[in-house]
């Protein structure tokens, strides 16, 4: 059974490179094969790990909904063959796109189909990470197995840390089934003060850790290296595989 692992926190948070570290860890840990998936609308996993996508799951739910099936192909075979070629592969992981929101209209039958292949799909992976935006629905129409841990990406803020505690609220209102849900706070300059600590304490969010601000990260961003090319021994890199050594079984 696979091992899920999603990650969700407003914008600016980091979430997209901890997803990335996150990666490197399972891969470095051999805990492979890995399927890295990109369920923020806000789309650029594949540049934290350096890889180019030619298609998006949600580019299929256009087309099927649109009636653009070739002449001669079933719905059935369409989505197939759609589902392949939005999958990146490279060595140890897989990355697949979900794309944008989907439009006006029904997508019930394309939905339904891509469901289905998905589930088919993340059976062959032992572990999967989802770097989700906020809102948590992506997940629910992902797939039906439930999330082993939610990791809440949040800054140093109040008004960060209480968004983080809407976004585990959502995900506790979506019944998507998470088994255990960790705050984690990122782009640290001191340790937590009493009132974010008791903040998280009374919404019952196990607080993992913190991973201190970098300027090695802010670098490998600004001239467009993966950030999961990172060294292993920079701080901030230790710091987030010293959660995740505490987290992931």
């Amino acid at each position: 059974m696979s091992f899920l692992i999603a990650l969700a926190g407003k914008g600016g948070t980091g979430k997209t490179t901890i997803a990335g570290m996150l990666i490197k860890y399972l891969l470095l840990k051999g805990k492979i094969p890995v399927l890295a998936v990109d369920a923020d609308s806000n789309a650029n996993l594949n540049e934290v790990l350096g890889l180019e996508v030619a298609d998006t799951l949600g580019n299929a739910r256009e087309e099927m909904k649109k009636g653009k099936v070739p002449t001669g192909m079933t719905k059935d075979v369409f989505m197939s063959m759609k589902l392949d070629r939005a999958i990146v592969e490279t060595e140890g992981y897989d990355l697949i796109v979900m794309g944008q929101p989907e439009g006006s209209g029904c997508y019930c039958a394309a939905n339904n189909l891509l469901s289905g292949f998905l589930e088919r799909l993340t059976g062959n992976y032992p572990y999967i990470v989802i770097d989700n935006e906020a809102g948590m629905e992506h997940i629910s129409r992902l797939t039906t197995k439930n999330v082993d841990v939610l990791l809440i990406l949040s800054d140093t803020s109040r008004r960060g840390i209480q968004t983080a505690m809407r976004i585990n609220k959502l995900a506790t209102d979506l019944n998507i089934g998470v088994s255990k849900s960790y705050l984690i706070i990122n782009k640290t300059k001191e340790e937590p003060s009493d009132v974010v600590v008791n903040i998280i304490k009374d919404n019952g969010v196990e607080l993992a850790g913190t991973i201190p601000d970098d300027r090695t990260l802010y670098e490998y961003d600004l001239t467009g290296i993966p950030t999961i090319k990172m060294p292993d021994d920079n701080k901030a890199v230790k710091a987030a595989f010293e959660i995740f050594n505490n987290i992931i079984k």
